[in-house]
C-alpha cells in the first residue's frame, strides 16, 4: 500500500513539474525575444524564471495561501509587456526605455501590494474584487487561455502559412489526452496530462526534426544581472499602464484561492489572502529585478487539479523543488526547453477545459433578468470581443492607451468592477421581478 502511495507521489510530482514548466517556459523566452536580447540573455531569464517560480510555489504552499496552486507569470502582464515591446516604434521609445518603465511600474506595484497586505487592507480589496467580479475574471481567463493555447497548437511557418503536419500532430495529441481523461480509468485519467506530454514529446522528436531556440553554448554564457530589460526610469505612461496591470493582477489571488477552496470544501481565512498577497508583491519586486513578468497564483491551476483529482500538496512541493533545480543546473533546464511548444500547448488546452466548469459553477445561485444580465454580459462580451480583435485597429488611438484598449481581459475586469460598484443589481432584480408579477 505504501509502495503504491510512493508511486502515485512520484508520478504526480513529475506531472506537476511538467505542468509548471509548460506554463512558464514560453513566457521568459518570448519576453527576451520581444526585447531583442541576445540568446544567452534569454537563457539567463529562463533560468531566473525557473528558480524563482519553484521557490515561489513552495513558499505559497507552505506560508502563503497554503494550497497547491501554481504561482507563475501573470498572463495579463505577459500580454501587456509583449504589446509594449511591439509598440516601441510607434511610441518613439527604445526597448530599453520601455523595459525600464516596466521595471519601475512593477517595483511600485509590488511595493503597494506589500504595503496593502501588511496593513491588513485585504477586506477592502475583497470588496472591490467581489464574487461577481471574480466570476467574470474566471470566464475571461478561460477564453484568454483557450485563445492562447489553441493558437499555440498551430505551427505557423515563416511565410505566415500553416504547417499542416505539425498542427495536425498537435491536435491529435490534444484528442489523445482528452480521450485518456474521459475514457481512461482513475489512474490513467489522473495522469493523462503527464502521459500526453511524454508521449507527444517522444513522437514529435521521432517524426519531426529537432527544433530548439536555445543551446548548451548559450547556457554556458548565461550570467545573472539586474534589470536586463532596462534600468528603472520615469517613462510615466509605461509606468502607469504597468502599474494598473499589476494592481488588477491581485484579482488572480482572490479568484484562485476561492476556486481551490471549493474543491477542498473549505473556507479560506483572511490570513491566507493576506499572506498570499504579501508574497505575490515580493515576487513582483524580484521579477522586475531579473526582467521577468510579474507573478500571481494561477486560477487555471484549478482546472489542472480537477483533471488530475490529486489534491495532495506533497507532489506540488516536490515539483516546485525540481523546477528550482532545473534553473540552477543549466543543462537540465535547456533539455526540458526542447519540449515542442505545440505539444505543450495542446496538453494545456485540454487541461484548462476544466476551468470552464469551475466558472459556470461560480454563476450558480445567481438569478438574472433582462436588466441584471448586463452585469455579466457587458464585461464578458466586450472583453471577449476585444480578445478576438486585431490590436492594430487601435493604431490611431493615443499610443500609451493602445496596450490597455487592446487587452480585453483588463478592460473586461475593469468594466465588471465599475458595474458592481455603481449599480445596485439586487434592487434591479427585485424591481423587475415585482413589475413582472404585477
Amino acid at each position: 500500500m505504501q509502495q503504491n502511495s510512493l508511486k502515485v507521489t512520484f508520478f504526480a510530482s513529475l506531472q506537476w513539474m511538467f505542468f509548471i514548466f509548460a506554463n512558464i517556459v514560453v513566457v521568459p523566452i518570448s519576453i527576451g525575444l520581444a526585447f531583442d536580447l541576445p540568446t544567452y540573455e534569454v537563457v539567463t531569464i529562463l533560468r531566473s524564471s525557473l528558480i524563482i517560480t519553484g521557490i515561489a510555489c513552495i513558499l505559497q504552499a507552505l506560508i502563503g495561501h497554503k494550497y497547491p496552486l501554481l504561482e507563475g507569470h501573470s498572463g495579463v502582464m505577459w500580454a501587456l509587456m509583449l504589446n509594449l515591446g511591439a509598440s516601441a516604434p510607434t511610441l518613439g521609445l527604445s526597448l530599453i526605455d520601455i523595459g525600464g518603465g516596466v521595471a519601475t511600474g512593477m517595483l511600485l506595484a509590488g511595493a503597494v501590494v506589500i504595503l496593502l497586505a501588511a496593513c491588513g487592507a485585504t477586506p477592502i480589496i475583497q470588496k472591490i474584487f467581489s464574487p461577481m467580479v471574480m466570476n467574470v475574471f474566471l470566464m475571461l481567463l478561460t477564453f484568454q487561455l483557450a485563445f492562447i493555447f489553441f493558437k499555440g497548437m498551430l505551427k505557423i511557418n515563416d511565410d505566415g502559412t500553416l504547417n499542416m503536419a505539425i498542427t495536425i500532430f498537435s491536435v491529435i495529441v490534444a484528442i489523445f489526452v482528452a480521450i485518456l481523461k474521459i475514457k481512461g480509468n482513475a489512474i490513467i485519467g489522473n495522469f493523462s496530462l503527464l502521459i500526453g506530454i511524454i508521449v507527444g514529446w517522444i513522437l514529435y522528436a521521432l517524426i519531426f526534426p529537432a527544433e530548439s531556440l536555445l543551446s548548451a553554448a548559450d547556457g554556458a554564457q548565461s550570467s545573472f544581472r539586474f534589470f536586463p530589460l532596462g534600468k528603472p526610469n520615469l517613462q510615466y505612461g509605461i509606468i502607469f499602464i504597468t502599474f494598473l496591470g499589476c494592481i488588477l493582477n491581485m484579482s488572480n489571488t482572490f479568484a484562485s484561492i476561492n476556486a481551490v477552496s471549493k474543491l477542498n470544501n473549505s473556507s479560506p481565512k483572511p490570513k491566507q489572502y493576506r499572506n498570499s498577497l504579501f508574497l505575490t508583491g515580493v515576487y513582483s519586486v524580484v521579477a522586475s529585478l531579473f526582467g521577468l513578468v510579474s507573478y500571481a497564483p494561477f486560477a487555471s491551476s484549478v482546472g489542472f487539479l480537477e483533471s488530475t483529482q490529486i489534491y495532495d500538496k506533497k507532489p506540488f512541493l516536490i515539483g516546485g523543488a525540481i523546477i528550482t533545480i532545473l534553473g540552477i543546473i543549466p543543462s537540465l533546464g535547456l533539455m526540458l526547453a526542447t519540449i515542442p511548444i505545440t505539444v505543450g500547448n495542446a496538453v494545456l488546452f485540454v487541461a484548462y477545459l476544466q476551468l470552464l466548469g469551475t466558472t459556470l459553477k461560480g454563476f450558480q445561485g445567481h438569478s438574472f433578468n433582462s436588466i441584471s444580465i448586463h452585469r455579466i454580459a457587458i464585461p464578458i462580451l466586450v472583453g471577449v470581443s476585444l480578445l478576438a480583435t486585431d490590436a492594430t485597429i487601435f493604431a490611431n488611438f493615443p499610443s500609451l492607451v493602445q496596450p490597455l484598449l487592446s487587452n480585453g481581459f483588463i478592460v473586461g475586469v475593469l468594466l465588471s468592477i465599475l458595474l458592481e460598484t455603481t449599480v445596485k443589481w439586487d434592487k434591479k432584480l427585485k424591481s423587475s421581478t415585482s413589475d413582472h408579477g404585477g
